[in-house]
C-alpha cells in the first residue's frame, strides 16, 4: 500500500521540498493532488537524508505547504505507446489535447529509453529525402543519423521544419513503412497553430504524431517533451519496424529551460550560466538515434536549434556539434536576398553523407557533383571578395563566370518554392545545369567518365 504524504516544507519556483519520506528512488515518478482535485506529476530530482527535493512538471502555481498531497508511484516516468499515436496532438507530456479521447496503450514505456549496447547498432545506410536541393545534394540525410538545423532568431526554421514534415519520404520506389515525430517545445500559440493547419490542410497528419509544449506552459514540461516523443519513436521503429523521422524544435528553449530550473536548484552555473552537466543531457536526447540490429526500423533525428546572436560557439550549438554527425546552417544574408531556404552550404555538412549515397543509393554521380559544387561555390567567395576590393568591371573572365555561377546557385539550387518538392534526380540535374556554366576545365573534382557522360556547357547549341 502507498504512503500518502500530506503537505510540503518548501516551495521553490518549479521544485517543492517533501520531509520524512521513506524508500524514495532518484528520477522517482510522484503524483501530486493539491486542493483535493487537481492533479499533477512530479519527478524526484533529489534525496537528502529524508528529505526528498521534487521537480513539478506542471508547475507549482496554486500549491501551497498546507493544500498538497503527495504519493511516490515507485517507478520512473511512464507513457503508453501505441500506433494509434500517428495523427495524434499531445502536450509536453504525452496527454492528448485534440479532443479525440485517450490513447488505448499496447505497452507502457519508461519515457528515459533503455540504453543501446554500442556493439548492437548497425551503420547508418540509406537516404531520406527530404525535397530540398540543398539537403538531400549537398548535406544528404541519411536513415539512423542525427542532423541538427542550425538557426537564428527571425529566420525560417519553422517553415523549413513544416515542409521537411510535409515532403519527407523514403524515396518512390519503397514499401517501407515510415513516419514523423514532431515535437515543439517552448513555443508560441500562433507558431504552434500553423504547425497544426500546414500538416493538416497538406494532408500528412494522418503519419504524424505531434507533441506540442507551448511557451506559456510549464518550463518544467520542456525538459520532459523529447524524451517522450523520443520513446514513441524508438517504440514505432524498434518494435513496430517503421522508419520514423524526428523533429525536435526548438533545442535552445530546452537547454535554456535546464538552466532556469538549475539555477533554482542552486547549483553553480558553468558556461553562459548552463549547468555543467548540458552536454550529458543532450547527449542522452541526441545518442537516442540509430539502427539496431535485428530490426528493421531506424529512428532519425533532425533537431533544430536558435543560435543566440547568431553565435554558433554558444554552448548550444557548440555541444550539439560534438555530438551530432554534421549540421545544416541557416544564413541571414541569405535570408536577406530572399533565398528561402537560407542554407548555406558552406558551413554545412552531412558526415554520413558518402555511406548513404551514389550507385545503388541515389545515382552514381551524386558525390562527385556535391564535392565539384562545394568547390566551385568556395570560388564565388574569393571573387566576390576581388570584386569589393577593385570592383566586377576589372575582374578576369573566369572570376565573373564565377560570379554568375554564385547567383544561379543561390536562386535555383539552394533557393526554391515552399511547396516545391525536387526528386533526388532532379536535384542532381540542376546541379549539372549549374556547372555547365563553367569552363570543363574548371571541374576538377569530377571523374572524366562521369564528366563525358553529364557535362554540357551552357553556352552549347
Amino acid at each position: 500500500m502507498a504512503i500518502e504524504y500530506l503537505g510540503l516544507s518548501q516551495i521553490n519556483g518549479p521544485l517543492v521540498v517533501l520531509e520524512g519520506v521513506q524508500n524514495a528512488a532518484f528520477d522517482e515518478i510522484v503524483e501530486m493532488t493539491v486542493n483535493g482535485n487537481e492533479h499533477r506529476l512530479g519527478r524526484v530530482i533529489e534525496i537528502y537524508n529524508n528529505k526528498a527535493i521534487i521537480q513539478v512538471y506542471e508547475g507549482t502555481e496554486g500549491m501551497a505547504l498546507r493544500n498538497t498531497h503527495t504519493r511516490l508511484t515507485g517507478h520512473p516516468m511512464e507513457i503508453g505507446v501505441s500506433e494509434s499515436m500517428l495523427g495524434r496532438t499531445f502536450n509536453g507530456i504525452g496527454i492528448p489535447i485534440d479532443g479525440l479521447g485517450d490513447i488505448d496503450a499496447d505497452k507502457m514505456l519508461d519515457v528515459n529509453g533503455k540504453p543501446l549496447n554500442p556493439v548492437t547498432r548497425e551503420y547508418p545506410r540509406n537516404y531520406i529525402r527530404t525535397g530540398l536541393s540543398a539537403i538531400d545534394g549537398l548535406t544528404t540525410l541519411i536513415r539512423g543519423q542525427k542532423l541538427p538545423i542550425f538557426s537564428g532568431n527571425g529566420l525560417p526554421h519553422d517553415q523549413l521544419a513544416a515542409q521537411i514534415v510535409q515532403q519527407a519520404s523514403l524515396g518512390d520506389d519503397t514499401d517501407e513503412k515510415f513516419a514523423i515525430v514532431f515535437a515543439a517545445m517552448g513555443v508560441k500559440y500562433d507558431v504552434a497553430d500553423f504547425f497544426r493547419r500546414t500538416f493538416e490542410e497538406s494532408g500528412v497528419s494522418d503519419h504524424v504524431a505531434m507533441f506540442i509544449n507551448l511557451a506559456n506552459d510549464p518550463v518544467v514540461e520542456r525538459l520532459i517533451t523529447p524524451k517522450v516523443a523520443l520513446t514513441l519513436a524508438e517504440y514505432l521503429a524498434f518494435e513496430r519496424g517503421m522508419h520514423i523521422l524526428v523533429i525536435l524544435t526548438d533545442m535552445t528553449s530546452f537547454a535554456e529551460a535546464m538552466r532556469e530550473v538549475s539555477s533554482s536548484k542552486g547549483e553553480i552555473p558553468s558556461r553562459k550560466g548552463f549547468p555543467g552537466y548540458l552536454y550529458s543531457e543532450l547527449a542522452t536526447i541526441y545518442e537516442r538515434a540509430g539502427i539496431v540490429k535485428g530490426s528493421k526500423g531506424s529512428v532519425t533525428q533532425i533537431p533544430i536549434l536558435t543560435m543566440p546572436n547568431d553565435d554558433i560557439t554558444h554552448p548550444i550549438p557548440d555541444l550539439t556539434g560534438y555530438i551530432t554527425e554534421g549540421q545544416i546552417v541557416l544564413d541571414r544574408l541569405l535570408q536577406g536576398q530572399s533565398v528561402y531556404p537560407p542554407i548555406n552550404v558552406l558551413p554545412s555538412l552531412s558526415r554520413l553523407m558518402k555511406d548513404g549515397i551514389g550507385k545503388g543509393f541515389t545515382r552514381e554521380d551524386h558525390q562527385d557533383v556535391a564535392n565539384q559544387l562545394f568547390s566551385c561555390y568556395a570560388k564565388v567567395g574569393d571573387a566576390r571578395a576581388l570584386a569589393s576590393v577593385i570592383g566586377e568591371d576589372e575582374l578576369s573572365p573566369i572570376d565573373k563566370k564565377y560570379l554568375e555561377f554564385g547567383q544561379a546557385f543561390e536562386h535555383q539550387f539552394v533557393g526554391q518554392d515552399l511547396q516545391e518538392n525536387r526528386t533526388i534526380l532532379e536535384t542532381l540535374n540542376i546541379g549539372w545545369k549549374l556547372l555547365g556554366m563553367l569552363p570543363r576545365k574548371e571541374l576538377d573534382r569530377i571523374d572524366t567518365k562521369i564528366l563525358d557522360q553529364y557535362y554540357q556547357p551552357a553556352d552549347r547549341d
